[in-house]
């Protein structure tokens, strides 16, 4: 895809990536995250934030043709995909569209980001495989699509290889038979969940297939990776952790966390360090489970309806979007107990999709906020950082987290 004007892709104003032993990969590289100045900002505010402010709507962003289905940041970019198969690609710190692309059939349900590389997975039951260029023509370039041919050739002739899905119809094991729902990387690993029940594994680096897992007994909704432990939360009203076995074998099944009876969980996150969980439910609930053993830590109404999202920002808060259209933001806890900090309003419709980035503003803490939406909208917060005296209740929390063996 051609851009109409020749802007660095990869701003120099960011800070310099580590060296590389390839200077080809260093120039294929993109940015990393960085912190930005307020001042950098071109939005006019009726008068300077401080800390003690609530939260500031920065921008909304429009020109999706259908939903936005979620959100990644890329170095100075913010993508954006849709449920009407197009991502946009939105440049820092003006928030400016910059570029769009897409391939394949169907809505974009997943986007995920490592290195110079982007994947995106889709209703066709595909992943994609994206090069972030630094070529004249500035562009996303399509690398592979998952499976990969070799794969695929490599297996179909054999029939051990397949699986049956419904009655009467069989596909490859390496394929999916519905919609990829997530998508999370983590140690040279892509994890897959698939409304087919199934996770799959694919190697980072030649997008080989190297596992499935029959993991629920019903559509995997949300994935999380972090410290060698996989977590999938199903609409079953599941999730499970999964770690790899020793010397690369396959994956188990180490702990299963139950919610609240017939709900289903639709988002899954877990902190840095592995220490914590979190998961949203379909009745507005919000748990979290430490990950030492897996004890509840936490299990508090969220949202009047279904929590849709989550994320984490450094490592005292956390943000849930809901079908209510708004966001809680929550301040947690060392115990991993969580606190209301606000409620931030202005979506039209769902909240279907989170990202947080840090910010530096004068002397007072907070981040960037961004949140998408089935009103087609992305829209861009300012997020002032919660302190002690700003917590506004919630301390009844019922922390009844369940673990079953």
């Amino acid at each position: 895809m051609m851009l109409q004007e020749y802007t660095p892709l990869l701003s120099t104003s960011s800070t310099p990536s580590s060296t590389s032993s390839s200077s080809s990969d260093a120039e294929e590289s993109p940015a990393p995250s960085f912190r930005y100045n307020f001042q950098d900002f071109k939005f006019k505010l009726a008068a300077p934030i401080s800390s003690s402010q609530s939260y500031k709507s920065l921008a909304v962003l429009s020109g999706h043709v259908g939903s936005v289905s979620c959100i990644a940041l890329c170095g100075e970019f913010i993508l954006s995909a849709s449920q009407g198969k197009d991502i946009i690609v939105w440049q820092q710190p003006d928030l400016r569209q910059f570029t769009k692309f897409g391939q394949g059939d169907g809505a974009v349900k997943a986007l995920v980001t490592a290195g110079n590389r982007v994947f995106t997975a889709h209703q066709d039951s595909r992943i994609r495989a994206w090069k972030v260029s630094r070529s004249s023509e500035n562009v996303f370039k399509l690398i592979d699509t998952l499976p990969t041919t070799k794969d695929y050739l490599g297996k179909f002739m054999k029939q051990s290889n397949y699986v049956q899905t419904r009655r009467h119809h069989k596909v490859l094991w390496i394929e999916h038979a519905d919609s990829i729902s997530c998508l999370a990387i983590s140690g040279g690993l892509i994890y897959s969940g698939s409304w087919d029940k199934t996770m799959k594994v694919w190697r980072v680096s030649d997008f080989k297939c190297l596992e499935s897992i029959k993991a629920h007994d019903d559509a995997i909704n949300s994935i999380a990776a972090r410290g060698g432990v996989v977590y999938s939360a199903s609409a079953d009203g599941r999730i499970k952790a999964w770690v790899r076995g020793a010397g690369g074998r396959g994956h188990s099944c180490k702990g299963v966390l139950e919610g609240h009876k017939d709900v289903s969980f639709n988002a899954v996150v877990v902190t840095d360090d592995g220490g914590f969980m979190y998961g949203g439910g379909s009745d507005g609930s919000l748990m979290g489970w430490c990950g030492d053993g897996w004890r509840g830590v936490c299990d508090v109404r969220a949202h009047e309806t279904a929590v849709l999202c989550v994320c984490l920002m450094g490592e005292k808060m956390m943000c849930s979007g809901s079908a209510d259209k708004s966001v809680c933001v929550w301040r947690r806890e060392v115990n991993g107990g969580v606190y209301r900090h606000m409620v931030i309003k202005g979506h039209q419709g769902p909240v279907k999709c989170l990202q947080a980035s840090p910010l530096r503003v004068g002397g007072g803490g907070g981040f960037m906020l961004y949140s998408g939406s089935l009103d087609k909208s992305l829209r861009v917060w300012w997020v002032p950082a919660a302190s002690d005296d700003h917590l506004n209740g919630d301390k009844d929390n019922d922390n009844t987290g369940r673990f079953i063996t």
